[in-house]
């Protein structure tokens, strides 16, 4: 997406980030792709800087300064559209120009926005500013798209969203999202398939890109230190299966209810760019959970050139070796370019802000919603345990296996509060003991150690808490919602616009989804 340079500390909206950001990322680019079409040559050549790139990459680690001192973090929530019927608003174009902040920006559907959240440090009362920040923020922009005629929900998948939406009109208007779609068809060289089974089945094709623009997520980023990287990722990786019961937000899609976090598989088949016959031969999809702990940064950037063939292959003017030479941090843009079009749930950022290089740890698992307040539970929750998971002289990841923990993701997708993991020292354990006897306290005393303060703890912890004791999240709210609209005569389609609407409200109220009452 196009970004605006502030300062030093905005990398997440420099235009130095030449990320396909977001859960989407949705493919979204720092920098315009010039072309759609790229020749056997531009693929060759893009190949090979890639590899330059990764080589100049591995130089670095062992020879550059990071930026590492006040370890930042950032937040990105995707948003959607709709109008006074509760069906997706085609129309964030005008929404925008109303809104008139550089802070939001448009994504793939027609139907969603973004919000930019600047970085911030995470010591003493600065999350409950940002609280204050978001909901002044997103209010004003409901007033205005109000006034443009759509409302602003957020959430993993809107309910209402069927798959007539996306006969016409549905794509925002960017040269970039048609490049995307037409590399991924190229590849693939066939309709999409959806074939999820939860709750519900949903089986069905589509020759376009847009069920992925249904999935809607917040970005939470971490700035750490080289050496501290991979403790990290590992440590988000054995977090996700939880993070995903806690936050599952996503029952429904196109009318079935399917899993507790449906936008995970809808996600990753929605971008598929393997035929059946090369997901049969265990080819990697471009949504990866991963297939190992790491040891450096470096371990996922040599994977990504190694398994992943370019989709946008677009060459810059860069000497990598040349700018290393002279003493500047180069952009390796194509390395980043490449790194964006891999959907990892824990992805890898280098970035270089203002000539200095850092790297972040995008944390990719949760969906959007259901409030502010518990949006931010759930990045607290993330921060604090994620601290301490890193830190633990025997860490989790040495005693559970990797295909553990990518079972846990995939149990947490599905199940949500009913969720039951493995976890070293548990075993097989339900999700709600397993967070409030062990990871709840870790997450306090990863924040205590962070700097945040007691009131920032003990406010939103406390509503991590009660959700786990109420075992009550937004997907449970929402199925639990529209069975009881249809138990009193409603078909799927009219429970799920009243459930939409009874959401809304509850969104703007920034009670916790817990505390919400059922009709």
């Amino acid at each position: 997406m196009p970004a605006r340079r502030h300062s030093r500390t905005l990398w997440l909206a420099d235009p130095a980030s030449a990320l396909f950001r977001s859960e989407h990322g949705r493919f979204a680019v720092g920098d315009d792709i010039t072309g759609g079409q790229f020749t056997r040559e531009q693929r060759q050549r893009y190949r090979e800087k890639v590899r330059r790139c990764l080589d100049v990459f591995e130089r670095m680690l062992s020879e550059h300064v990071f930026d590492i001192e006040k370890p930042l973090t950032g937040l990105e929530i995707e948003l959607n559209l709709v109008n006074r019927s509760w069906e997706p608003d085609m129309a964030n174009a005008r929404v925008l120009e109303a809104i008139a902040d550089p802070a939001f920006q448009t994504e793939l559907g027609r139907y969603n926005i973004e919000l930019n959240v600047p970085p911030r440090p995470l010591p003493g009362d600065a999350t409950l500013e940002l609280e204050r920040m978001l909901r002044a923020s997103l209010d004003r922009a409901e007033s205005r798209a109000n006034e443009a005629g759509s409302e602003i929900v957020m959430i993993g998948i809107l309910p209402t969203l069927m798959p007539e939406h996306f006969e016409r009109g549905w794509m925002s208007h960017n040269p970039r999202y048609a490049a995307l779609q037409d590399a991924i068809f190229a590849a693939r060289r066939e309709d999409l398939e959806l074939d999820i089974a939860g709750v519900e089945s949903l089986r069905m094709y589509a020759d376009t890109i847009a069920p992925e623009s249904a999935c809607t997520s917040v970005q939470l980023h971490l700035q750490v230190a080289p050496a501290d990287f991979a403790a990290t990722w590992n440590a988000a990786q054995t977090l996700a299966g939880p993070q995903l019961a806690l936050g599952a937000n996503s029952p429904f899609l196109f009318g079935r209810r399917l899993w507790a976090e449906t936008r995970t598989e809808l996600f990753l088949q929605a971008t598929d760019t393997r035929s059946p016959e090369l997901a049969n031969q265990g080819v990697r999809p471009p949504v990866f959970f991963g297939d190992r702990w790491i040891t450096s940064i470096f371990d996922l950037f040599e994977e990504n050139v190694r398994y992943f063939p370019a989709l946008l292959p677009e060459t810059s003017d860069e000497d990598p070796e040349a700018e290393l030479a002279a003493g500047r941090a180069p952009r390796l843009q194509e390395l980043r370019l490449h790194n964006g079009t891999v959907y990892r749930w824990n992805r890898p950022v280098y970035d270089v802000v203002d000539g200095v290089p850092h790297l972040r740890v995008e944390n990719r698992v949760l969906p959007a919603g259901p409030t502010v307040a518990d949006v931010l539970a759930n990045a607290a929750f993330y921060y604090g345990a994620v601290k301490m998971l890193a830190a633990d002289d025997r860490p989790v990841w040495t005693k559970m296996s990797f295909d553990a923990a990518r079972a846990n993701f995939t149990a947490g997708a599905r199940l949500g509060v009913d969720s039951v993991f493995y976890w070293p020292g548990f075993g097989e354990v339900a999700w709600d003991e397993l967070m409030l006897r062990h990871l709840l306290p870790l997450a306090h005393e990863g924040l205590r150690r962070w700097g945040v303060s007691t009131a920032v703890r003990e406010r939103f912890l406390g509503i991590v808490e009660d959700r786990c004791k109420t075992r009550r999240n937004g997907a449970w709210w929402q199925s639990e919602t529209v069975a009881r609209l249809e138990a009193r005569g409603m078909d799927r389609r009219a429970a799920l616009a009243g459930m939409l609407q009874r959401y809304s409200a509850g969104m703007h109220s920034n009670e916790p989804v817990h505390s919400w009452e059922l009709p």
